[in-house]
């Protein structure tokens, strides 16, 4: 089965679907009140955005309780493949070898990250991760 393309996530989308990963299902109210640990954000905003969130298709909601339950629509592991497919694209040309060389030289890597990274390079050679 084709998988459905997502639309967006913007900065305060991932913002907010990041907090229902590490969350759960939770209220507007119990989102709002996690964003403003950051920076205000109004109820109202935070509802708007959820709302449209859910007509793209990036939450999923249980309306059964007068208080509506939100949770993600996708796994977080699967939007992160559909924002990284997108930048490939976009910016990058579709190179992963861009991606990974700009990504490697843009910011510090530990010794755990680069174990994993070559972790990941080696089963790519052996061809446990070949699609």
């Amino acid at each position: 089965m084709a998988r459905k393309k997502i639309t967006g996530p913007t900065e305060k989308e991932l913002q907010i679907l990041s907090i229902l990963w590490s969350r759960g299902p939770s209220t507007v109210r119990d989102i709002n009140k996690v964003m403003n640990r950051d920076e205000n954000t109004g109820y109202t905003t935070t509802l708007k955005l959820m709302q449209i969130m859910y007509e793209k298709g990036l939450l999923k909601r249980n309306e059964s309780a007068r208080t509506h339950i939100y949770l993600p629509a996708q796994s977080e592991a699967y939007v992160q493949e559909e924002v990284v497919d997108s930048l490939l694209d976009r910016v990058f040309a579709g190179s992963t070898e861009k991606l990974v060389l700009r990504a490697l030289s843009s910011k510090k890597v530990s010794a755990t990250e680069l174990a994993k990274i070559k972790k990941v390079i080696a089963e790519h050679n052996r061809g446990d991760n070949i699609e």
